[in-house]
């Protein structure tokens, strides 16, 4: 098994502006979106290049060039707001996107979306889901993506719970898991502890239990940028 941490003092300050249960999800989005931009040198960087000649002003050079096209796969939903810092630093990049919900009986992922593209097989293909906790979403998207031919895939998330870690790696142990943060453990509900809340709710602020002291905080960072 392949598991990095990716402990940088950019990424811990940025994790600690999500941990803090008042912050807002526009802050929120915006410190998730830093995150997935530091994360994308260390998910890409062994990536395979080709060499082309190219034409400077003054004369030719050989230069290197990403190899494969690379496609970045949110797991809908909160994978949605992983995705836009990936897609700054590599803005080339093709985005599909595979939908799962949890069977409320069996407790199983269900797959109610998956758009991917024909050539995956020869893509770079990096998964992207903020949350690993039990890990079910990941193994079933892994599974849809190797069904439909794909071969080199990374996985992405912000945080990782010891128990989602260690079941991805029983199922795929060929597919490395990038995360900024291995926290404790589950709770009996399935969260990871200590975490950063429901991920999906906090980015597309759908999260109704914010305290006033959110809004406190969200009015003092607008009227700091105003002053």
């Amino acid at each position: 098994m392949a598991f990095h941490e990716l402990r940088h003092p950019l990424i811990e300050q940025e994790l600690g502006i999500l941990r803090q249960k008042d912050c807002p999800s526009h802050l929120f989005r915006q410190a998730v979106r830093r995150i997935a931009m530091l994360m994308t040198p260390y998910l890409t960087q062994d990536f395979e290049t080709s060499t082309q000649d190219v034409e400077t002003p003054l004369e030719n050079v050989a230069c290197r060039f990403l190899a494969a096209p690379v496609v970045l796969v949110p797991i809908l939903r909160a994978g949605l707001g992983f995705l836009d810092g990936f897609l700054e630093v590599i803005p080339q990049a093709s985005v599909a996107h595979i939908g799962l919900k949890r069977d409320e009986f069996t407790l199983q992922p269900l797959t109610y979306y998956s758009n991917l593209p024909a050539n995956i097989a020869d893509c770079e293909i990096l998964l992207l889901d903020p949350m690993l906790a039990t890990g079910g979403s990941a193994i079933e998207a892994v599974r849809l993506l190797r069904a439909a031919g794909a071969k080199r895939i990374r996985f992405a998330c912000l945080v990782a719970a010891p128990e989602g870690v260690e079941a991805f790696a029983h199922a795929w142990p060929d597919v490395a898991i990038y995360a900024a943060a291995l926290d404790r453990c589950l709770n009996k509900h399935g969260y990871i502890l200590p975490g950063l809340g429901d991920a999906g709710d906090r980015l597309f602020g759908t999260w109704f239990a914010m305290s006033r002291a959110s809004f406190s905080l969200a009015w003092y960072w607008n009227r700091s940028k105003r002053d």
